[in-house]
């Protein structure tokens, strides 16, 4: 165990500097960092080639692990409780925040457009449905479809529940197997880690620029600013009250995973990483984490449900459109809704501004003002998506050790 601190340690203090002078190469040095690019592309294609693979392994085994559908029905429900709660949390902070901080002065939307929202097709419920069900797993596991990877790995494992012992026992050495091979395989991609984070990080800010940074400084900072209470003081206060244990000490063990969320922007790619950190680190159960991680990787959207409930509010202003209490009360609902129910479609935040913005009624044209910030906002709502994750995987772990029920 204290090999594993120094390891885990010596890393998390590589990454942070790489952090810092990626910021600084990126900003002094921005036609470089932009040619070097492919060195954090490389990075986060290894983290991803891990991901189907050790998506579809962890929930097989931990299905099995854990023997029986009822074991199963409390843990699902327990699991999708705590991220709604978490995600409904992030929702109502965001819309406190916009009620204190008005931020938003009317602004036409004349000469403003946004073509990308026309190639998005309208959202309605059966298509939502029907996107979760894998019509040929083959195709969705080449493709990364990752809720129809999970929802085909579930329903195999629980049919493989019915089988035979002497049937379950070879797919059971076998996935087990796999698993482990791709968290080993992760152990050598995280030894990468600090050269890939400075790449991103300078890439980023050589990309993006300070300029466009301090023309929407107050919208960030209201973005950044609720997306750290939710993380500083929401999550741990979820956590030391349903967890029962010290939730900044568990955070503290387990940050290397928000910080590669950080640096990576994706979490899907981080997934290995948090993988082998709450285990190791957070004393968390395989199978427990091996359920629960995979799912938020796919379905908790803390961190982007909080940040469109701020973009859409702001684009309100901006449009001078004045939404009531009731009107921001449906807001919030709609997004922690949706922030589920689109887990499965590509571009998944941006399906879910423009459903959103349709639906009150907002020219989407004004996603124009914002989408220059997208990319660093992006990493910090990743980031703390990545957190929530880490908190209700700790949370249903110390449910089940303690054999309880929601």
């Amino acid at each position: 165990m204290i090999n594993k601190i120094k390891k885990y340690a010596t890393t998390n203090t590589l990454v942070l500097f790489g952090i810092l002078f990626g910021a600084l190469f990126g900003l002094f040095f921005p036609e470089l960092a932009l040619q070097q690019k492919i060195i954090g592309s490389a990075f986060i294609a290894f983290l991803k080639m891990l991901v189907v693979p050790l998506v579809f392994a962890s929930i097989y085994v931990a299905i099995l692990g854990l023997g029986s559908l009822e074991h199963l029905k409390n843990i699902g429900l327990r699991t999708i409780f705590f991220y709604l709660l978490t995600t409904a949390l992030a929702v109502f902070l965001a819309i406190a925040a916009m009620n204190i901080f008005a931020i938003g002065e009317p602004v036409s939307s004349a000469g403003l457009s946004f073509e990308k929202a026309a190639t998005i097709a309208p959202f309605s419920f059966p298509a939502m449905i029907l996107s979760f069900i894998p019509t040929n797993i083959f195709a969705s596991l080449s493709n990364g479809a990752m809720m129809q990877i999970i929802v085909f790995a579930i329903l195999f494992g629980v049919a493989s529940l019915y089988l035979k012992p002497s049937q379950q026992a070879p797919m059971l050495n076998f996935f087990t197997s796999v698993s482990e091979a791709m968290l080993k395989m992760a152990e050598w991609v995280i030894l990468m880690t600090p050269i890939g984070v400075f790449s991103l990080i300078s890439y980023v800010i050589a990309d993006q620029g300070i300029d466009v940074v301090l023309d929407l400084w107050q919208y960030i900072l209201v973005v950044v600013g609720v997306l750290l209470v939710h993380g500083i003081i929401s999550l741990p206060a979820v956590l030391a009250y349903f967890g029962r244990v010290n939730p900044y000490r568990y955070l503290s063990d387990v940050r290397e995973a928000p910080v590669m969320a950080f640096s990576t922007a994706s979490s899907a790619a981080t997934l290995p990483v948090s993988l082998r950190v709450v285990e190791e680190m957070g004393d968390v159960d395989a199978k427990t984490a091996s359920f629960v991680l995979p799912l938020g990787a796919t379905v908790s959207m803390d961190g982007t449900a909080a940040y469109l409930t701020v973009a859409v509010l702001y684009i309100a202003n901006l449009a001078g459109v004045s939404l009531g209490l009731g009107d921001q009360l449906l807001l919030g609902i709609t997004v922690v809704a949706l922030s589920v129910g689109v887990a499965a479609l590509p571009s998944a935040s941006l399906v879910m501004m423009v459903v959103i913005l349709n639906q009150i009624g907002l020219p989407v044209e004004y996603i124009a003002l914002i989408v220059a910030v997208d990319r660093i906002l992006d990493m910090c709502r990743t980031s703390l998506n990545v957190t929530s994750d880490l908190v209700v995987t700790k949370v249903v772990d110390q449910y089940e050790k303690r054999g309880l029920k929601v």
